[in-house]
């Protein structure tokens, strides 16, 4: 090999060793992410206490967990209730979980602001949904429907919580 072959194959060389330095620092850049889930016990738990403290109020309701996704983790129809309250219970947890406050403080929002909210299908200015935290981080939602009144559907979904708060911690 000649002087000038090593000259011609020396650019051809710093673009490998570049190429392979840069592809090996991305690999180890990489990580796994890692965050808590609601599991299908807690999820039923929540459900279950939101269902007991309405029903110890003498109020028949719906209700629906949501997970972190924004997918069903738990759904109840109550006995005796309107055929709207279990998708108006889904659309509640749905809008507190993607504004990650209750859908009371949503539609507070809503109704003050100075520019139309914004539209995302599936949400509802109606009080009854609240955001399941662990921690800081949002794990997943509540919302209840079918209680005179949404400050009584959130008063019973916060039951539902309160009812896994030693594993929130």
């Amino acid at each position: 090999m000649t002087l000038a072959d090593i000259k011609q194959l020396t650019p051809k060389i710093v673009v490998i060793a570049l190429v392979i330095s840069t592809s090996t620092a991305m690999c180890k850049a990489q990580t796994l992410l890692t965050q808590k889930a609601l599991s299908v016990e807690a999820a039923l738990s929540v459900a279950t206490g939101a269902l007991d403290k309405c029903r110890a109020d003498g109020y028949r309701i719906s209700l629906t967990v949501l997970d972190a996704s924004g997918l069903v983790k738990a759904q109840v129809r109550g006995d005796g209730t309107g055929p709207h309250t279990l998708e108006h219970s889904r659309r509640k947890a749905y809008t507190a979980l993607t504004f990650k406050r209750t859908s009371a403080d949503t539609a507070k929002a809503w109704a003050s602001a100075t520019t139309p909210p914004p539209v995302i299908e599936g949400t509802v200015g109606a009080a009854g949904g609240v955001p399941i935290r662990a921690g800081n981080e949002i794990i997943g939602a509540i919302g209840v429907s079918g209680a005179p009144g949404g400050e009584k559907d959130e008063a019973c979904a916060n039951a539902g919580i309160a009812k896994i708060a030693d594993l929130l911690k």
